[in-house]
């Protein structure tokens, strides 16, 4: 069976790993998924000057957190908090040193806790500067402490201790388990050696959070006041996705296991994850309490609220807080806590901390008001308490965390797939890089060309719409009217008429209206053209792998764009011949049939006198029109054929050819350049592949540890 220790040691380690891999929590759209939010936490929450920070000292039993100037005055009585502390107390093996540890400097240990408060104090100024600004970057703070262990005092704290006897000293050692009993066997042995008193932590995790304040300070901009609000909502708000029973058997979902539990994996909902420890001081309205408001707004109904209410020895004399302690006044899911802190005074006096926990105990058990509750009062009771709550948080929710890592690391593993692997420094595996990138391109292109993609079908589009609707709109109606054909027809002639059929009249009539198809040729090749470059426009784009590398892209479609100019320019050549090739030489056996329909009339006079008539050079008109209108249908065929094989099928065959050359000239140096990432994309690749290491961690954290089911 897992203990308590186990547990909540197992939320401290992936909490200092996602710090340490920069997951804070919180987060816009787009940003990667974070691992801190679904870790139960102890938020402390209270307005300045409220003592909650005090409530940490006493909980821990140092002193050891920054404070004000040493002035007693309104402005410096409080604790100096403007970065969040996570306080990761640790319960170590009797007889082992108790220290403190960073974080951030995680070589360093500290044994000396008036040097922990400068290390907070200086770290906190690294990052807000020497000013009264905020950050919510928070500052990893882990105490190692033996529960119960022997801490050394001086005499003048034996002094304060107590007036025992030499008789009820020696009965104290010996209680103590001391064996060096005759050095200390004596109040003035005492002075000489030094006396151990009792001291120690459980293990919790607490977060230290900037006091709420209405007012903005010198020194701090109009907007803290909601800054700080807000921060602290972004904790106590904070959810753990959890997964929702399959109710009606519909879906099948995936199952995730490990060595602690096999947990399937349903629809998920956001379910609150903050433990709020809403610390009030006992002289001012609970109804105006800065923590008890904001806990109220986020968990109404107080089930993971904890109340604390200190300084109940400064209320005026005739007053008490029963109602409050007693759940009275605003009741909650858990008990109410009452703390009495040390005063201004004993800070000062630099009265120690076990000294202070005495102190409080006294107070509880003497006080004619609340000694039927000392047992659940004081300092020691409320760690002890939320260890246990959040010892029980922490394995409720477990499952749920399980299930987040798992998919999440499915979803992050995929993502950096797709962004790819980091560029090799040789200059051989650049140059494969760059190949293997222009073979992914290329087999999109050719998809979207052959149909496995949209878009080759618009160049069909061209051949089946675009260019007969542009053969249509040609101006024939006009070139063979009756005044241009007699007009074309006598100037053909020159000074001798025709004699039979003005076959140069012909001629000139087909050769000119055979030029207008120079215009439809040339717009299909120009089509099929920009249909191309959109369509590299498009595979550059889908080719997941290349973005990653502007430049390349870049280089890359101005060698697609090149090439697609040189087929171009072959394909517009070709066209054109075409066109010309039909001005070159008429097909003889559609102007043979003329002269038959002369012989057919049987009446050649007839004929001859009609040779200038309006009915002739109509006749002319017709003839022309429906060899043109052959030509056309021809050319319907052709064109298509020509403009496929210059151009697409040159697309497909040869599209990188001489980009595949110029890259095999280039040096190491300019392959890199090539391969120069998005700056945007190299930080995203960074920081997924440290969030994954963080997920992969905890989820080895969480099957290395087991529990009771």
């Amino acid at each position: 069976m897992t203990t308590m220790e186990s547990l909540i040691g197992l939320v401290n380690r992936i909490q200092r790993a996602c710090t340490m891999l920069g997951d804070y929590g919180g987060g816009a759209d787009g940003a990667l998924p974070t691992l801190w939010e679904a870790l139960p936490s102890v938020a402390v929450v209270g307005g300045q000057s409220s003592g909650k920070s005090s409530v940490l000292e006493s909980v821990v039993g140092r002193d050891f957190l920054p404070r004000g100037s040493g002035r007693v005055t309104l402005r410096s009585i409080g604790i100096v908090t403007r970065r969040p502390l996570v306080l990761q107390l640790h319960k170590t093996e009797e007889g082992k040193p108790e220290y403190a540890e960073f974080l951030h400097l995680p070589k360093r240990i500290f044994t000396d806790f008036s040097l922990v408060r400068k290390e907070i104090q200086d770290e906190t100024d690294r990052l807000t500067g020497k000013t009264k600004q905020i950050s919510p970057v928070p500052i990893h703070l882990s105490i190692y402490s033996p529960f119960g262990h022997w801490r050394w005092f001086g005499w003048p704290v034996v002094a304060r201790l107590t007036n025992l006897g030499n008789l009820q000293w020696m009965k104290f050692m010996a209680a103590a388990k001391v064996v060096d009993l005759a050095s200390a066997c004596t109040v003035e042995g005492w002075r000489r050696r030094q006396l151990l008193a009792m001291a120690g932590v459980v293990n919790l995790t607490l977060i230290d959070l900037p006091g709420l304040t209405k007012v903005a300070v010198e020194g701090q901009p109009d907007n803290i006041v909601q800054d700080i609000e807000n921060m602290v909502r972004s904790y106590v708000e904070k959810n753990i996705i959890e997964p929702e029973p399959n109710i009606n058997g519909l879906d099948t979902y995936h199952t995730c296991r490990s060595a602690l539990v096999t947990i399937t994996v349903f629809p998920f909902s956001f379910m609150p994850n903050c433990i709020i420890l809403a610390i009030t001081p006992a002289n001012q309205d609970i109804a105006t309490s800065d923590a008890i408001k904001l806990a109220r707004e986020v968990d109404p109904t107080g089930e993971r609220t904890f109340g604390v209410l200190t300084k109940l020895d400064l209320m005026d004399k005739g007053t008490h807080a029963l109602d409050v302690l007693e759940g009275k006044a605003y009741k909650l899911q858990h008990p109410w806590v009452g703390i009495v802190n040390r005063s201004q005074a004993d800070i000062n006096k630099n009265v120690d901390m076990i000294i202070a926990r005495r102190k409080e105990k006294e107070y509880f058990a003497n006080s004619l008001d609340y000694s039927h509750l000392a047992s659940k009062m004081g300092s020691e009771y409320l760690a002890k308490l939320l260890s246990k709550h959040l010892e029980s948080v922490i394995r409720a929710r477990i499952p749920s965390i399980t299930s987040l890592i798992n998919k999440t690391i499915d979803e992050l593993e995929s993502e950096m797939d797709n962004l790819g692997r980091p560029i090799a420094v040789d200059a051989g595996a650049q140059l494969y890089t760059i190949l293997e990138l222009c073979r992914a391109f290329d087999k999109i292109f050719k998809e979207h060309l052959d149909g496995g993609r949209p878009g080759g079908d618009r160049i069909y589009g061209v051949f089946d719409h675009q260019l007969p609707a542009a053969l249509r709109k040609l101006p024939f109606d006009r070139h063979l009217s009756l005044q241009n054909v007699k007009k074309v027809v006598s100037e053909a002639d020159g000074y001798q008429p025709h004699l039979i059929a003005p076959e140069q009249g012909y001629r000139r009539l087909i050769e000119s209206s055979l030029n207008y198809f120079r215009g439809p040729a040339e717009a299909s090749v120009d089509a099929v053209h920009f249909v191309l470059k959109d369509l590299v426009r498009k595979s550059i784009g889908e080719t997941q792998e290349l973005k990653r590398f502007p430049s390349l892209q870049a280089e890359l479609a101005a060698a697609c764009y090149q090439a697609l100019e040189r087929f171009r320019e072959d394909s517009r050549k070709t066209a054109i011949r075409l066109v010309d090739m039909e001005a070159s030489y008429l097909t003889v056996d559609f102007f043979r049939k003329l002269p038959q329909d002369i012989e057919k009339t049987g009446n050649p006079s007839t004929i001859t006198a009609d040779r200038y008539s309006e009915g002739h050079f109509r006749r002319i008109a017709s003839n022309v029109s429906s060899y043109i209108v052959m030509v056309s249908e021809m050319l319907k065929n052709t064109l298509p054929k020509a403009t496929v094989h210059c151009q697409v099928r040159e697309a497909k065959r040869s599209l990188l050819n001489h980009f595949y050359t110029q890259i095999g000239r280039k040096e190491g140096k300019q392959l890199y350049q090539l391969l120069d990432e998005d700056p945007a994309l190299m930080e995203r690749r960074v920081q997924c592949a440290k969030r994954l290491e963080l997920y992969k961690n905890a989820r080895d954290e969480i099957e290395a540890v087991s529990w009771a089911r």
